[in-house]
């Protein structure tokens, strides 16, 4: 039971960090090579505030989200007016900016050995309801007036800003946006796993996500949580086969982007209105003549 309880946590936190990717990969179409950077900081923060200030889980989540905002915005504000081709190098640039300095602040994160001790307060009901939580603000964002800005501007950048989008705005707050989740993320993962490293956080993990949200369709906030739940799931599920899960890991995700380049969902999204109808047609069809 304890392994489906750690599977179904890392689930949830893998869930809630594909959703912060998505609103900036799936809506405004901008490629970030450094977001498990910013799952470091909230990762590194909330511990460091636990282990060494004895702050309580919620003061330290709240820090390290701030923390995640103002990281956010700092490499955002410069980020945003670039191409997005560059965005992807400079955001790659800040990830392995982040694990250079916290491995050479040895007296405060404890460098490249990590940072142990944090509190195990991440527990399967935590995790369930951020993943619920973090999915219906996006979802909301998705069908706001900004969420139909950045639609818009995905799909071109110099028409949205004929329409009178302030393109650089949009692009920030969904930038921020992101950048909250994943550090939320971070939080979520160091106090579940008492231990935290630079190592954990490189741009692979970053790379992992933008593909996830490909996986289950870029347009659809429905098949890339399928997707994150999936994905993640999968290798814990084959670790007995630990010679073949990767393979079968990779030949998925292949498969999936060669023969279906749109993703499993396309641009389907899963809601309680077409499940309702879904049960009403089911229901009529099973009624007694």
């Amino acid at each position: 039971m304890d392994m489906w309880s750690s599977i179904a946590i890392f689930t949830a936190i893998n869930v809630v960090a594909v959703t912060g990717v998505f609103v900036l990969t799936g809506l405004t179409g901008l490629f970030s090579l450094g977001q498990a950077a910013f799952m470091c900081i909230g990762a590194y923060t909330a511990g460091l505030l636990a282990t060494k200030y004895g702050w309580s889980l919620a003061p330290a989540a709240v820090a390290a989200v701030l923390l995640g905002l103002v990281a956010g915005f700092i490499v955002g504000l410069p980020t945003i007016r670039l191409r997005r081709d560059y965005i992807s190098l400079v955001t790659f640039g800040f990830g392995e900016a982040i694990a250079a300095f916290l491995n050479q602040a040895v007296n405060i994160t404890g460098g490249a050995m990590g940072l142990s001790g944090i509190p195990r307060w991440t527990t399967l009901e935590l995790a369930l309801v951020s993943a619920l939580v973090c999915l219906f603000l996006v979802w909301g964002f998705k069908n706001s007036r900004y969420g139909r800005q950045c639609l818009a501007l995905r799909s071109d950048e110099l028409a949205a800003a004929a329409m009178g989008i302030n393109v650089n705005r949009v692009k920030m707050i969904a930038f921020l946006l992101s950048a909250a989740i994943s550090a939320y993320a971070g939080v979520l993962y160091g106090f579940y796993t008492s231990y935290v490293e630079p190592v954990m956080f490189g741009w692979t993990k970053s790379a992992e996500w933008i593909i996830m949200v490909f996986f289950g369709g870029i347009n659809s906030l429905s098949g890339a949580v399928f997707a994150s739940i999936f994905l993640t799931a999968l290798p814990e599920i084959l670790r007995a086969a630990s010679e073949w899960r990767i393979v079968a890991y990779c030949t998925i995700v292949l498969f999936i982007l060669n023969f279906k380049p749109t993703g499993l969902f396309g641009q389907y999204e899963i809601s309680l209105q077409k499940l309702w109808e879904v049960w009403k047609k089911k229901a009529k069809d099973v009624e007694p003549l």
